[in-house]
């Protein structure tokens, strides 16, 4: 156990703010997360859990202990007639670990492909992406219960998840740290390509059967046309939710603007699409300093090099205000604000 002070965290998340943490440490297996929660060093210090850092914006130093979850390891713990249940530690590459699927013939996750981040992330958001999202194909989780210093098992219902949403960001946030996630994963998979463009960049592939390799490659082609690379310009992704106003409320939206993005849910609601919301407004390519709106996809906030999390976060402020007031409707952040 190597517990550093004063550490820069601009290595550790994807907007790289250079924020910094009064103690830092690692842990690759439970046994070494184990002896850092009993240090006596550390019994009184604020915790911040990090993954791959990459649905985090810092607007300030971490006055406290700053925790990476380097877990490692994926190995198909059990099948049934139906499915193979594959478990993946949480500090593993969410990517690599879709990867790995595809390469092994396990498919389902092929649409989350190129999501930034770690696996313990993915139940934490409740990711998703082109239709598909960590519920449908969730089956458990193992978490450490910090007070307790006890292993606990989540299954599907427990983790109430919602759109971006689950019991470890409010009912939970602070208490768990997750530790491995089991998927479900169907034998027989019915594949998803009505949702987006990827039919199109199928077709632009020549593919006329599609597979999970297939929708895989095509989910990356997209995502690199759209969406930065963090390690070229500092982001987080999408930072803000795609709202979901009322039907009726999104049928006199139209009556203004024809061109409205909207996709009917299963509870009378529409979700927007917060994107063409934010463009509509004038921010897309958007900068000023360090700080801007993406030229190719409004829905993300870039740090261009030397902006601070407090800009970022007062830019997203002023597309905030503006959004509601154009259209009456309120965006949520998606990124975490520490």
């Amino acid at each position: 156990m190597n517990i550093r002070q004063n550490v820069s965290l601009q290595p550790f998340n994807t907007f790289g703010i250079d924020a910094s943490a009064k103690y830092f440490t690692g842990f690759g297996t439970v046994q070494e997360l184990e002896e850092i929660m009993q240090t006596p060093q550390l019994q009184n210090e604020q915790l911040l859990l990090l993954g791959g850092g990459s649905n985090i914006l810092l607007t300030q130093n971490v006055e406290g202990l700053v925790l990476k979850n380097e877990l490692k390891g994926i190995e198909m713990v059990k099948e049934d007639e139906s499915h193979y249940f594959i478990q993946a530690a949480a500090g593993e590459n969410w990517h690599r670990f879709v990867l790995y699927c595809i390469e092994h013939n396990y498919a389902g996750l092929e649409n989350l492909s190129l999501i930034p981040g770690c696996v313990g992330a993915s139940p934490m958001q409740n990711i998703g992406a082109y239709g598909v999202e960590i519920k449908d194909v969730f089956a458990s989780l193992q978490a450490y219960h910090i007070r307790d210093k006890s292993i606990v098992e989540f299954n599907l219902d427990d983790c109430a998840f919602g759109y971006r949403e689950s019991v470890f960001k409010r009912k939970y946030k602070g208490q768990f740290i997750i530790l491995s996630v089991t998927y479900k994963l169907p034998k027989k998979p019915v594949f998803n390509t009505s949702y987006g463009a990827i039919e199109q960049q199928l077709e632009a592939l020549h593919i006329q059967q599609p597979t999970a390799k297939a929708i895989a490659q095509a989910v990356i082609q997209i995502r690199s046309s759209k969406l930065p690379d963090p390690a070229v310009i500092g982001n987080a992704g999408s930072f803000f939710k795609n709202p979901e106003i009322p039907t009726q409320q999104f049928i006199q939206l139209q009556q203004n603007f024809p061109g409205i993005i909207g996709y009917p849910t299963a509870l009378q609601t529409t979700k927007l699409a917060a994107g063409w919301l934010i463009e509509q407004c004038g921010w897309k390519g958007y900068r000023q300093g360090d700080a801007g709106v993406h030229a190719r996809q409004a829905l993300v906030l870039v740090n261009y090099g030397q902006a601070t999390g407090a800009e970022i976060l007062q830019l997203s402020a002023k597309i905030i205000e503006t959004v509601q007031q154009k259209f009456g409707v309120t965006l949520e952040r998606e990124v975490n604000i520490l």
